[in-house]
């Protein structure tokens, strides 16, 4: 009996999930339609495993300066699927989709700026729950454009190993990036690649992770040039509370994307807030994600459920 209970402890020890980053995208209303790279965990999962990722955010965005005023609601769904092939090597697919969908967040925002003394940056001032997006200087104006699809992209990441040792590890990888939206106002064809280096570092109950890498990008927006490359930082840090329990603390910072005006070339800056719970071979997440430093250019406050599986 003992021997068959020990057995079940380690295979659900050998099932259950490793410490890592959140799963989560990019929020900023433009990175988040683009190829923005990922904070990702350099160690490796068991060879021959697949994971399941699926996410879905709830996003306000709010960006208004003498250049532009983006005000509008998006959703964003986001499907991956991992593959570790060997010991060094894991390959990954992904799909994503981001609408234009009332998600009421408006109040929900100002309440939340309020009680944490946060200004609402002209918020306040403007109807709720409105879809409007203007760009005068580049004669872009679009409103009541609820229910459109803003993005339809599938993207690849494929990483490489390159040193696995107790506690560091580092590795590298590739994204490949197609985004095609075949029609309304958003309609638009796109094929961007990034190039990334994570580390990450385990202690007991504390763990570590950061990458940063660059991204060459392409657009059809009217009259905006766009920067050629986009540079990215990000760092998380989780607290294993329990056996199924973790908190965690993560910053994203991505370099602005355009150079057109001082606005857009201005870098987004986003941190998030959120909860782990692991049972066995699957994982929940919740967090928040909160822009800060330039109000202008990244969501107001953004909300993430996360299903993910170890096969």
């Amino acid at each position: 009996m003992e021997k068959l209970l020990l057995a079940f402890i380690i295979v659900v020890s050998c099932n259950a999930y490793a410490s890592q980053p959140l799963y989560t995208y990019a929020q900023s209303p433009i990175h988040s339609n683009v190829l923005s790279l990922q904070l990702r965990d350099a160690k490796p999962q068991p060879v021959g495993s697949f994971e399941l990722k699926t996410g879905y955010t709830q996003a306000s965005i709010w960006a208004e300066t003498g250049e532009y005023l983006f005000d509008y609601y998006q959703n964003n769904v986001d499907l991956a699927l991992s593959y570790q092939v060997n010991p060094i090597w894991k390959s990954e697919i992904a799909l994503k989709r981001v609408t234009a969908k009332d998600n009421g967040l408006d109040e929900l925002t100002k309440n939340f700026h309020d009680l944490f003394g946060i200004g609402h940056n002209g918020r306040d001032e403007v109807p709720q729950d409105q879809f409007y997006l203007s760009i005068p200087n580049q004669n872009i104006e679009i409103s009541d454009f609820e229910g459109e699809t803003l993005t339809r992209a599938i993207y690849s990441y494929n990483e490489l190993s390159l040193y696995q040792s107790n506690p560091l590890s580092i590795s590298v990888g590739a994204s490949f990036y197609y985004n095609n939206v075949d029609s309304g106002p958003f309609a638009r064809t796109s094929f961007e690649q990034g190039i990334q280096l994570n580390a990450s570092y385990s202690a007991n109950v504390h763990h570590l992770f950061s990458s940063f890498g660059l991204v060459h990008r392409n657009s059809d927006i009217p009259e905006t040039v766009m920067s050629d490359t986009a540079g990215f930082i990000s760092v998380g840090y989780e607290y294993n509370l329990l056996s199924n329990h973790s908190l965690l603390l993560e910053s994203h910072n991505y370099k602005g994307w355009a150079t057109s005006n001082p606005s857009f070339s201005e870098p987004s800056n986003e941190v998030l807030v959120g909860y782990r719970y692991r049972y066995m071979n699957s994982t929940v997440e919740a967090f928040m994600t909160e822009n800060i430093r330039n109000m202008d250019n990244s969501t107001d406050i953004a909300f993430t459920i996360v299903f993910r599986m170890l096969l």
